[in-house]
């Protein structure tokens, strides 16, 4: 029997998602609550995008197989009681048949927070929103972003790994701000290579600081090659917000040709370490 757990956490404390000896992470903390709360000695837990050290997630999926059936249900306020208040189950249910946390995945999305102005910096939220000692161009990075949508190799913006694709299909990239002042960066795409958010990110802080042109996106993007004038921000103002999936009849076939495509390559981690 395979289960769906959706989950929220908040990365501050931990060494990313992926278990690691002698550090925190949450996919440790979890599995090991899995363990306690099942009575095994060991559960293996897949994700939909293994975040790293100090990135958040609000909308996190994973999944795990057990021998035998079992109501996931009481799942939910059991495993809350074992686990620390930094992550929190918000469901947990039978996955349809097919499904894959990881391979399955459409999209992720991901939200990068800044906060510019004096006004927006709020101490109580310091550990998810980036504080800018400068006024960014809100205008100038939505026109930059667009020249950085569709399917590229984004090795500008991305930590290469041997033998890893860097191509992606950017959905989504835009900019906004909310009722508190803060600029809200939406990022969607089929997966994300190492690196590719943060990177993505400093490269329109350059542009909104007015210290690079706009047209200064797509010549990074077009280089294909790592650019040291791009800068890799901080991992804190970054969080997984959503993974979709398509309809349950669809799944099957789409963790297969996932698979087939990206086994061998794919990193789809947003690594901000």
């Amino acid at each position: 029997m395979r289960i769906r757990l959706d989950l929220a956490y908040d990365g501050t404390d931990f060494h990313g998602w992926a278990a690691q000896p002698r550090l925190r992470t949450v996919q440790g903390e979890l599995q090991a609550a899995l363990a306690t709360l099942l009575r095994v000695e060991s559960v293996a837990v897949v994700c939909a995008g293994r975040t790293d050290s100090g990135v958040h997630a609000r909308g996190q999926v994973a999944h795990l197989d057990v021998e035998e059936p079992i109501d996931p249900a009481p799942l939910v306020r059991r495993l809350n009681g074992i686990l620390p208040a930094d992550v929190r189950i918000r469901r947990a249910v039978e996955a349809p048949e097919g499904f894959d946390a990881r391979f399955g995945a459409l999209w992720r999305r991901y939200a990068y927070r800044i906060a510019d102005r004096p006004g927006a910096v709020d101490p109580l939220t310091r550990n998810h929103v980036l504080a800018w000692p400068r006024p960014l161009d809100l205008d100038a990075m939505n026109a930059a972003s667009a020249l950085l949508l569709g399917r590229h190799d984004f090795a500008s913006f991305c930590k290469q790994r041997e033998g890893a694709t860097t191509i992606r299909t950017l959905e989504e990239l835009f900019w906004v701000r909310d009722e508190n002042g803060v600029l809200v960066g939406t990022v969607r795409a089929d997966a994300f290579c190492h690196s590719m958010v943060r990177s993505l990110v400093g490269c329109l802080i350059a542009i909104g600081e007015g210290r690079r042109p706009v047209e200064w996106a797509g010549e990074i993007l077009s280089a294909e090659v790592r650019n040291p004038a791009v800068a890799v921000v901080h991992a804190h103002g970054l969080t997984l917000e959503e993974v979709a999936y398509p309809a349950d009849a669809d799944l099957a076939a789409r963790a297969v040709q996932t698979r087939a495509k990206r086994l061998d390559t794919l990193d789809d981690r947003e690594a901000c370490g």
